[in-house]
């Protein structure tokens, strides 16, 4: 399996996997040993695409058996144009679809092993961390995004569903839950009027219901992906409960509202700001991580400048910034003012300029403190792990000295000694919490 793109193509990966793992598939750890090769394709960005295509053509050279999947199997007549050999092509999320080929391309065993497949299924992350997929698709119309028509509108899943699966991962040694979906606070809307019993007492399929269940579940929530709603107001108190982490991943794209109009992204930079302020009076240690669109057509010098006064004013915790790319089939194509390449680039070093030196000043402020943090490695000197703040992969991490003791998936408290850019030093003061 070569799975790329975001944590959601992960999960369906990981589905297709232990579906096929409980027909009695065994995975290879390399081409030379497989009978077939499924890539799970990234269709989101241009870039993106022409990865997913390198990858199959890697595929297709050391294998020659291969299955394509994910987000760019809507355009099964591009890979097929280039690659007439793949033996299947299905699209986001069918994964019905996609064993079936396995078992056409590569015949099932006749004795299936049930008993080898965890309860929790098999798994693409480390043991102590797992990606909770809560929805399929989004109801938005973003000018710039293709998503619903890779995936359709919003699908939510059963509450009960959903608790069930968070409690067999945390059961095979999961410590932490990464909420995710295309609009985490979305969630629930299509099947509002349809709550579930869990453990004899009814859970309403609601981003806050929902959260407060799962952090009666694992001892780290962290939700993603969630769009600044006023209901979303509701979830802050349960950070500061502890119930869940004080960690927001809000995708806010820009802050200018000419370009959040031609975007047509649901949001208000004023209102946003206001939220920011009262969610942080509740829970003073909420990190807020969000991205931003650099170079959208029509975005003006003067746009751009109120993104960094904005971000000034908003003192976000952790920022990604991406340069606009034209993405086929995507409305945004249409729009006139095309900003030149060479203006991307400088208005994309200025706003990483900006969100270093503003993140640079948060870690500072973090020396001297005690800080929960969980493993993520550990060597002979020390470990790498992660706070509350920072989700794998995409935020920072926390460097431990005097640490070789640790296990991965511990959470340890930790003296903060230092701190850079981006990351944090420290060394552990206590045992384990279990």
């Amino acid at each position: 399996m070569v799975s790329l793109g975001c944590p959601k193509n992960l999960v369906d990966s990981e589905r297709i996997l232990t579906k096929l793992r409980s027909d009695g598939y065994a995975m290879s750890p390399d081409y030379s040993g497989a009978d077939v090769v499924l890539v799970n394709t990234c269709g989101f960005l241009d870039s993106a695409k022409e990865e997913s295509l390198e990858a199959i053509g890697e595929a297709i050279a050391e294998n020659g058996r291969v299955i394509v999947t994910g987000c760019m199997g809507k355009e099964a007549e591009v890979i097929r144009a280039r690659f007439p050999n793949v033996l299947a092509v299905t699209g986001a999320h069918q994964y019905e679809e996609v064993v079936g080929a396995v078992h056409e391309a590569a015949p099932m065993p006749p004795s299936p092993f049930v008993n080898l497949v965890p309860d929790a299924g098999l798994k693409l992350t480390p043991r102590h961390y797992s990606y909770l997929k809560i929805s399929e698709g989004c109801n938005h119309r973003c000018s710039f995004c293709i998503i619903p028509a890779l995936r359709g509108d919003l699908v939510s899943r059963r509450p009960d569903a959903i608790l069930r699966e968070a409690e067999k991962l945390v059961e095979a040694g999961t410590k932490e839950l990464l909420v995710i979906s295309q609009d985490t606070s979305a969630y629930g809307i299509d099947i509002r009027k349809q709550p579930r019993m869990w453990k004899g007492e009814e859970v309403v399929p609601h981003m806050t219901d929902l959260a407060r269940e799962l952090g009666k579940i694992a001892p780290w929530v962290r939700l993603h992906y969630v769009y600044p709603y006023p209901h979303v107001d509701q979830v802050i108190p349960l950070m500061a409960e502890g119930l869940i982490l004080p960690y927001l991943d809000i995708p806010f794209q820009h802050a200018a509202p000419s370009v959040l109009r031609t975007m047509k992204r649901p949001a208000n930079d004023a209102k946003v700001l206001e939220r920011l302020r009262h969610w942080r009076s509740i829970a003073p240690d909420i990190t807020i991580r969000s991205t931003f669109v650099v170079g959208f057509p029509g975005e003006t010098e003067a746009d751009f400048q109120y993104l960094l006064d904005w971000l000034d004013e908003a003192q976000l915790d952790r920022v990604g910034a991406f340069r606009f790319e034209p993405v086929q089939g995507a409305a945004a194509n249409d729009l006139s003012g095309a900003v030149p390449e060479e203006v991307k680039e400088e208005r994309y070093a200025r706003i990483m300029e900006k969100t270093a030196a503003i993140s640079a000043a948060k870690l500072q402020a973090k020396i001297g403190r005690t800080l929960d943090v969980i493993i993520d490695e550990v060597g002979d000197e020390g470990a790498t792990g992660r706070s509350q703040a920072d989700a794998p992969e995409i935020d920072g991490e926390v460097f431990l000295r005097d640490a070789a003791h640790l296990k991965q998936g511990d959470i340890v408290s930790v003296a903060i000694e230092d701190a850079d850019e981006h990351d944090l030093y420290g060394v552990p003061l206590s045992n384990p919490s279990m």
